[in-house]
């Protein structure tokens, strides 16, 4: 039977679809088992999402059976002018039969005009598609930092710990907060405190090209954050074991030595907050361990 659209009803995902999720995107990314999906759906369902937003994402259905599935990782990040309310789209996929209609699952999932959508790993086959549905572009690149090299000599001017240890000068709890809660997703948290301020960084560890460790930068305060305590930042990474850090650009970062690759995993936004680089939380790189 030729499905039509009158058949189908998207509808948020609940706790009983839990195993026809974890079915369609096993089919729909081979490259990842079952065991990854739970992990990811466990992530999901101790996040806690803003009021009203879903708590999975959305389902599509036909006559009763999941024929298409999107993610959605709803967050309220601090920003200076208050909550910055968004979700990002991770991991959609339509069981063939259907694609022609897997706009109206995303259509469903990013109706709410007062969120800012992200969309920070496009296929490249669904870029068009993403850009027709009204996404444009914020990060065009990524840049690849030796932030060691960067104030070497003056990292002793700022003090670098554990994210979870809370700083003796005046903070924001809720960066506090941010910042305890990626931990428990295997990301590194650090406190830099300088002059009487702390200013906070996460990083995910990964391997570029599949085998030279890197970290890649989750969230700053301000890109301008991480150029000036690059140095300091970067002893404590290599301490680590890790000397290279990339992160979101549309250009060379000046400051910082490395090399920029322009059209390497580009990140897509809709909505009335444009995202600023250098805030990756509550994403699918922060939480699921997206890949480079």
């Amino acid at each position: 039977m030729i499905p039509t659209a009158r058949t189908l009803r998207c509808r948020q995902i609940v706790e009983a679809d839990l195993d026809a999720v974890v079915s369609l995107l096993t089919r729909g990314f081979p490259d990842r088992d079952s065991a990854f999906w739970w992990n990811a759906l466990a992530l999901l369902g101790g996040h806690e999402p803003p009021s009203g937003l879903a708590k999975y994402g959305y389902l599509m259905e036909s006559g009763g059976e999941a024929v298409g599935v999107v993610l959605l990782i709803c967050s309220a990040t601090p920003d200076s002018d208050g909550p910055a309310i968004r979700c990002n789209l991770s991991s959609w996929y339509v069981d063939p039969p259907f694609r022609a209609y897997a706009p109206i699952l995303v259509s469903q999932a990013i109706r709410n005009k007062d969120v800012t959508y992200l969309n920070v790993s496009p296929a490249p086959h669904t870029r068009a598609i993403i850009e027709a549905q009204g996404f444009s572009c914020y990060s065009h690149g990524v840049f690849v930092a030796v932030p060691l090299l960067h104030g070497f000599f003056g990292r002793s001017k700022a003090q670098v710990f554990d994210g979870n240890r809370r700083p003796d000068v005046k903070h924001d709890q809720r960066v506090q907060q941010l910042l305890e809660r990626h931990a428990t997703y295997g990301c590194v948290s650090l406190w830099c405190v300088a002059d009487g301020r702390a200013y906070p960084f996460v990083f995910r560890r990964r391997r570029l090209y599949g085998f030279i460790p890197i970290v890649q930068l989750i969230y700053c305060s301000d890109l301008s954050d991480f150029v000036h305590f690059a140095g300091p930042v970067g002893y404590e990474l290599a301490r680590r074991g890790v000397l290279l850090a990339i992160m979101d650009a549309n250009a060379p970062v000046a400051g910082l030595a490395g090399f920029y690759m322009n059209g390497h995993r580009p990140k897509y936004f809709k909505g009335p907050k444009p995202p600023r680089l250098g805030d990756l939380a509550y994403t699918e790189y922060a939480m699921m361990g997206a890949t480079l």
